[in-house]
């Protein structure tokens, strides 16, 4: 077991949702139901979405194929959520449901092949796949969420003009080992 690329993994995964938390902070509730347009998704159907992925794939992961027969996909893309606290709660269940299952792993069940619609993966492959996947739809979610907010946005990363002394800071410090999640989630590197 790649504990390394574990704890990395789920470090990005935990940096993912933190964007999201930190956008569902600056939009009033309104905006969490605003559509750009007709075939845009609002950012709670791109919530609704990965909520639905998240279940399917991460729910009994190591025994069970990822596209659960439960699933409805395509009810996902209805617009049926209607209140923050709805949005909120399929956010915080499906992140559980992934972050648990990640928490399962062991070097006894790590070899082992996951089925993703029938097609095999080995655990690294299915991780890797849904790490690509969701900070796709995290980054629909800021995106709404500039949108929304224009001049008013704060930044979650580097905010423009400020690179050359973010930079220095970094460049200050002496070479180190550390994980680029560190300082945003609040942790030593291990």
């Amino acid at each position: 077991m790649d504990t390394d690329y574990l704890l990395s993994a789920r470090k990005q995964f935990e940096y993912y949702k933190l964007l999201g938390d930190q956008t569902f902070a600056q939009l009033p509730d309104e905006a969490l139901f605003w559509q750009p347009n007709p075939e845009c998704n609002s950012v709670a159907i791109i919530v609704k979405h990965l909520w639905g992925n998240m279940l399917s794939r991460w729910t009994d992961f190591l025994t069970t194929d990822g596209e659960k027969p439960w699933r409805q996909r395509e009810a996902e893309f209805d617009n049926d959520l209607n209140t923050r606290a709805e949005v909120l709660a399929c956010w915080e269940a499906g992140w559980s449901c992934l972050l648990a299952a990640l928490d399962s792993l062991t070097p006894a069940n790590w070899q082992q092949l996951v089925y993703i619609r029938n097609q095999g993966h080995t655990i690294t492959e299915a991780i890797n796949r849904q790490l690509a996947h969701y900070p796709y739809h995290v980054g629909q979610i800021v995106f709404i969420g500039k949108l929304v907010r224009a001049g008013q946005w704060q930044s979650l990363s580097i905010p423009r003009g400020t690179s050359a002394g973010y930079n220095a800071g970094k460049f200050a410090q002496e070479p180190h080992r550390a994980h680029f999640t560190d300082e945003y989630l609040g942790r030593n590197s291990k």
